[in-house]
């Protein structure tokens, strides 16, 4: 009796899961041949992206795969439909574009962030953890693209990610290097106790007229005076380049 249960519920769950299937399936076909459809109208792959998901917002999973297994090649435009139906998807849009495998992460945020600037933060978290291993490109193109947001991006993903401290403390000074100072001292709230790892850092990855903002950002921040110039020489610093701190 017991092996009977059991048996049926096997069933069930096996019906549930190809009923599923099936639905999913009939959908997608269904929107495969709306897009086909509406290219054959001569309108744009954005612009029937975009039309389907003002309808239905709720599908964009579905949306965004049948049009990248479709059409590759325009993936930009894809996105761009998607973004401009609705933009509280930024989310969804990266995600499943990274997912799409259609171009490197970073390219893709480059243009999500572009589409939507409010929606930065969201769209590198998201990018950054169906992509962890390309984090440092993924910040660098982000605060080069929304360089207004470069505090929430590197605080956040500094506070989400702190293994990939360095990482992401070279990707924004690379992006941005005349903000620098600021850099090192938004890193420095989150991470007190590495100061010297971040000073030492921080000057490799920057140019000599920068060195005299990071080691004072650094005494700002509460790290001793010559423990920072000590940080800073081994970085590559030297003491005539840091003669005039004004501490």
């Amino acid at each position: 009796m017991k092996k009977l249960i059991i048996l049926l519920m096997l069933a069930g769950i096996s019906s549930t899961v190809m009923a599923k299937d099936i639905a999913e399936y009939k959908q997608e076909r269904l929107i495969a041949k709306i897009l086909n459809q509406q290219v054959k109208k001569h309108r744009t792959i954005q612009s029937s992206v975009h039309s389907i998901l003002s309808r239905y917002p709720e599908k964009v999973d579905t949306v965004m795969a049948v049009a990248f297994k479709r059409y590759p090649e325009e993936y930009r435009q894809i996105m761009l439909g998607a973004l401009s139906a609705q933009p509280v998807l930024a989310c969804d849009v990266i995600a499943n574009s990274i997912k799409a495998k259609v171009a490197p992460s970073s390219e893709l945020v480059e243009i999500a962030i572009k589409a939507e600037p409010a929606y930065a933060q969201e769209i590198v978290n998201t990018a950054v953890k169906f992509n962890p291993s390309e984090i440092e490109n993924i910040v660098r193109i982000a605060i080069r693209t929304e360089p207004y947001d470069t505090s929430n991006i590197v605080n956040n993903t500094a506070s989400s990610y702190p293994s990939k401290m360095l990482n992401i403390l070279t990707a924004a000074i690379t992006a941005i290097p005349e903000q620098a100072s600021n850099i090192v001292k938004d890193i420095l709230a989150i991470f007190p106790n590495q100061a010297d790892t971040v000073v030492k850092t921080a000057i490799i990855q920057s140019k000599d007229n920068q060195y005299e903002g990071i080691v004072n950002a650094a005494i700002d921040s509460g790290f001793d005076k010559d423990s920072a110039i000590a940080a800073a020489i081994a970085g590559g610093a030297n003491k005539d380049t840091l003669a005039n701190l004004k501490h």
